[in-house]
C-alpha cells in the first residue's frame, strides 16, 4: 500500500447527499481494506452520516456544497473530514430528553474516542471549516 492514499468527493448541500457521502466513504474504505462488517466501519458509517447531516442542516444556506475527504497515512492513521464553507464552528446544542436532535457531536466524539481517535475542527483558507475525525488504522483491515 502507498504511503498516503486519499479520496475526495464534493456534493451539494442537500439531504440526499448524506447517503451519497456515507456510501462513498464506505466504498473507499472497503477498497483500502476495511471490512464492511467491522466495528470501525460501523462507527465511521455513523460519523460520516452525522458530519454530512451537520454540513447540510447547520450551514443555513451559507454552504452550497460540502466535501467528504478520506486520508490514509502509512497504514497508521485514518482521517475522515467534512468541509463546508460556513465559518461557524460546530457546537454542542443543549439536548432535552424529549428532543430528537442536538446529540450529534457528542455521538461523534464518543465513537471517535472508542476507536482511539479524536475530533478536531480546522478553519479553511476560504473561511469555512473542516471537521476531522482521526483514528488509528493499525489492525483495522484485519
Amino acid at each position: 500500500m502507498a504511503d498516503h492514499q486519499a479520496s475526495s468527493l464534493t456534493l451539494p448541500s442537500a439531504p440526499a447527499s448524506v447517503r451519497t457521502a456515507r456510501t462513498h466513504a464506505l466504498a473507499v474504505l472497503a477498497e483500502w481494506g476495511l471490512p464492511a462488517d467491522s466495528a470501525l466501519a460501523d462507527s465511521l458509517r455513523l460519523i460520516v452520516s452525522e458530519l454530512a447531516t451537520n454540513a447540510v442542516v447547520h450551514t443555513v444556506g451559507r454552504s452550497p456544497d460540502f466535501t467528504v475527504e478520506l486520508r490514509l497515512e502509512r497504514d497508521e492513521q485514518l482521517r475522515v473530514g467534512i468541509t463546508d464553507s460556513h465559518p461557524r464552528r460546530p457546537r454542542r446544542l443543549p439536548a432535552a430528553v424529549q428532543q430528537d436532535n442536538g446529540r450529534g457531536l457528542v455521538i461523534i466524539r464518543c465513537l471517535a474516542a472508542e476507536a482511539g481517535g479524536r475530533l478536531s475542527v480546522v478553519p479553511t483558507e476560504s473561511g469555512g471549516k473542516t471537521v476531522w475525525i482521526t483514528v488509528p488504522w493499525q489492525n483495522a483491515a484485519r
